[in-house]
């Protein structure tokens, strides 16, 4: 029944922009042709990528438009709302209903004299066929006197906006102003928001976009391969000791670390003058810079052919 509340969402709603996108969350969710859901603010917050405070917006508009109520007597799975697409639901027994007729002048039965005018409102809610669903009815506290609020009937339904802006965020698991886009790095949960499990700077792979990064920008070819893999070790060295991140923001860190990192030294000078396929290292007692100079003195003393 899902599939019906959501084409009658796609083809028949007025809601746009994150209205629609909220009401379509909670349409994939419906359990039978009643078009009843249930969803919690902060699971619509997850599924949309919007900030609680989006959402509640949302719903707030789809309340006003009736294309959405909230059934405050009923309490979903894990205490969550419970939501009911009317218009939906008005649809939905409308198309069950012309099915049966069809069916009837199939069977050739005449119900010529009978006529079913559209209903104005929904059918009456059916608590007991939504028990398998983890639907119920909500618990009553007691009041002080003793008096116990009687139960809602099946055919009652309540309706009211959500709590108003700025009463503070009571669900955990979600910021107040969550993540808009899968790029950006969320730092209270242990999940980004592109549903990517942070990993240490050891564990985490350079990926092929990065790879493809390294040799449009030149870097491949002015460090090369060994000089790509020495600047890695020591990025890796260097962030072992940083809490774990998502893979986004250890890519972002990394080319900037291999933007910086300086090309490898030019092989040493030959000791001596026609010392190719590279020498022995210079002799006990010689720095570097010793046996460069006295290559070039070498060079000097060298008969060039036009001396007198």
């Amino acid at each position: 029944m899902s599939s019906d509340a959501r084409e009658w969402v796609w083809e028949h709603s007025s809601s746009r922009g994150n209205a629609r996108l909220v009401l379509l969350s909670i349409a994939d969710r419906v359990a039978d042709e009643q078009c009843i859901s249930w969803a919690s603010l902060s699971s619509l917050a997850k599924r949309t990528r919007a900030s609680l405070s989006t959402v509640r917006e949302a719903i707030e508009r789809l309340v006003d438009s009736d294309e959405l109520e909230q059934l405050d007597d009923l309490t979903g799975p894990q205490g969550s709302t419970v939501y009911r697409l009317p218009l939906a639901a008005v649809a939905v027994a409308a198309a069950a209903r012309d099915q049966d007729a069809d069916a009837d002048s199939t069977d050739g039965t005449d119900d010529t004299d009978e006529s079913v005018d559209e209903p104005e409102s929904p059918p009456a809610v059916r608590i007991s066929a939504l028990r398998r669903y983890g639907i119920r009815l909500r618990a009553v506290p007691e009041s002080p006197e003793g008096y116990r609020k009687p139960a809602v009937p099946e055919s009652g339904r309540s309706r009211r906006k959500p709590a108003p802006r700025g009463t503070g965020n009571r669900h955990r698991g979600v910021p107040k102003t969550g993540t808009q886009n899968r790029s950006e790095p969320d730092k209270n949960r242990r999940y980004s928001s592109g549903g990517a499990a942070v990993t240490p700077a050891a564990e985490w792979e350079v990926d092929p976009d990065t790879h493809t990064w390294t040799r449009q920008q030149g870097h491949l070819d002015r460090l090369g391969e060994e000089g790509l893999a020495l600047a890695d070790a020591k990025w890796r060295a260097h962030r072992a000791g940083h809490p774990p991140r998502s893979a986004g923001v250890w890519a972002a860190d990394w080319r900037s670390w291999i933007a910086r990192e300086h090309a490898p030294s030019r092989p040493r000078l030959r000791a001596l003058p026609g010392g190719a396929g590279g020498g022995p290292a210079p002799a006990g007692g010689m720095t570097r810079a010793d046996a460069h100079m006295a290559a070039l003195l070498a060079a000097l003393d060298e008969p060039t052919g036009t001396e007198g």
